[in-house]
């Protein structure tokens, strides 16, 4: 009997597919369906720090930390009012899934300074949410602040969350930092449970006839994913909080590359809307399967199998890696001139 199941921040989850925060999480009856498809748990849609601001109407010193980069920021804050459900409708569906589903249930908060996130962390928690993911989305565009002061104000705040908090907390973090691998050791020993790779940082673009930058929206593709293997498979063993991965799951080999990496879950949600929640179970089927066909029996057994700190070739990972390549793909494909 093949043995999917695994634990993820302490949480013991029946299968290792997670559904990231998306509008398929956003009701009751959305994360029943999910549930009865065979989601091991869900994130919900994120609260925001702005959202947040305008429930305690305290715009001054935390909105200026927003509008850096452009100061008609503020002037966005009223359309917030209609995003999720608001903060307090935010809790009472906390409260409502704990009662009609069994997967855990994991709230998310998204912003870059203190404010009111410990007291609304504190009243998800009591609310009953499982664990807590920390969606840290932040656009640094003042060239006067440091990659150092930026990391700091992060770990702060996960130490501060750590300290009122008794339920995982879950950090998801950008792929733009100088030194990944040494700032999720940092967000590890600050309080961290779980590392989230990577925030899908969504560009504007630029409507040239209107002369307006445009807000765009793209769904995940699987080529995606080959940078979340690298920092996990990196990552694996270094620090001793869990790992997830996110963005660019699509299929069941993406989720056994995770797992093999050595995440403990893998997040799936753009596949979920292209193809359907009934997507699921063609996944689930395919990684039991697969795993039958190569004779292993339980998700912890092949978890961090190809991490750099198991496989053969280490330096595959490294810079050997990018020789390679380039080596390869010229080998491959000569140029030929015209006569």
């Amino acid at each position: 009997m093949i043995d999917l199941s695994t634990t993820y921040r302490g949480l013991a989850l029946k299968n290792p597919i997670v559904a990231s925060a998306s509008p398929l999480c956003d009701s009751v009856d959305k994360i029943r369906y999910l549930e009865a498809h065979g989601i091991a748990a869900v994130v919900l849609p994120s609260l925001f720090e702005e959202q947040l601001i305008l429930d305690s109407e305290s715009v001054d010193s935390d909105l200026s930390r927003g509008a850096e980069a452009f100061a008609e920021s503020s002037s966005f804050l009223p359309e917030l009012g209609d995003y999720n459900l608001g903060p307090e409708g935010y809790l009472e569906l906390i409260r409502k899934a704990k009662r009609q589903v069994s997967i855990p249930i994991i709230a998310s908060l998204n912003g870059v300074t203190p404010g009111g996130w410990v007291r609304y962390a504190r009243e998800m928690e009591q609310a009953g949410a499982d664990a807590i993911e920390l969606n840290i989305y932040s656009l640094v565009t003042d060239p006067s602040r440091t990659a150092a002061e930026v990391e700091k104000d992060y770990c702060a705040l996960v130490r501060k969350l750590r300290e009122n908090l008794k339920i995982p907390i879950a950090v998801k973090l950008s792929q733009f930092f100088s030194a990944v691998a040494n700032f999720a050791s940092h967000i590890d020993t600050s309080g961290a449970n779980a590392i989230v790779l990577f925030n899908r940082f969504y560009q504007p673009d630029l409507d040239i006839n209107q002369l307006e930058v445009v807000p765009t929206i793209t769904l995940s593709h699987p080529s995606e994913l080959l940078l979340r293997l690298h920092w996990t498979a990196v990552m694996y063993g270094h620090i001793s909080a869990d790992i997830a991965v996110t963005g660019g799951v699509h299929r069941a080999e993406d989720v056994l590359k995770s797992v093999m990496a050595g995440a403990s879950v893998a997040m799936m949600t753009s596949a979920l809307l292209q193809n359907g929640v009934a997507h699921l179970d063609t996944v689930l089927s395919g990684i039991q399967q697969w795993m039958e066909e190569h004779e292993y029996q339980s998700i912890d057994q092949m978890r961090g199998s190809m991490s750099q700190r198991n496989v053969p070739d280490p330096a595959m990972y490294e810079r050997a890696n990018y020789m390679r390549v380039l080596s390869s793909y010229a080998l491959r494909s000569p140029v030929t001139r015209n006569s």
